[in-house]
């Protein structure tokens, strides 16, 4: 599962007036978008997130600052640094997810696949974990 994980590069288009990127879901992320959010004014020290899902798909984009993104699925943990709003972090259902170590300033925006739906979160990191080696199994 951790292999799904991925930078997705965004197109950039240079102008002098400034740079434009664009994301169309199911063609730049894989999976139509349903929700948009951002974390912003994060307090320093503070981390986000912090709970994993089961089909929600994502990606995180650094759209100013920066911010790392823990991303587990159960077996593995591994860390992406995101400073670059031309590139984002596709994360799939059954993975945990924290977010963390924002710079001043950092915004962090999530498009996800689906929307709120509260049932499709996992708030225990053991529940978590056992889920996701009953899932693999499947």
């Amino acid at each position: 599962m951790m292999d799904q994980c991925r930078l997705i590069d965004l197109p950039k288009h240079h102008d002098p007036r400034g740079n434009l990127s664009v994301i169309e879901g199911g063609i730049h992320v894989p999976f139509d978008i349903a929700r948009v959010y951002y974390l912003y004014d994060v307090p320093g020290g503070s981390s986000r997130a912090g709970h994993g899902h089961i089909e929600l798909q994502q990606l995180f984009i650094a759209m100013s600052g920066s911010f790392d993104v823990i991303v587990d699925d159960g077996y593995q943990r591994k860390k992406f640094q995101l400073n670059r709003s031309y590139y984002g972090l596709y994360v799939p259902g059954m993975m945990w997810r924290e977010v963390e170590n924002f710079s001043s300033g950092g915004v962090c925006l999530v498009l996800a696949s689906t929307k709120y739906d509260p049932h499709d979160y996992y708030h225990d990191y053991d529940e978590f974990v056992a889920a996701a080696h009953q899932h693999k199994q499947k």
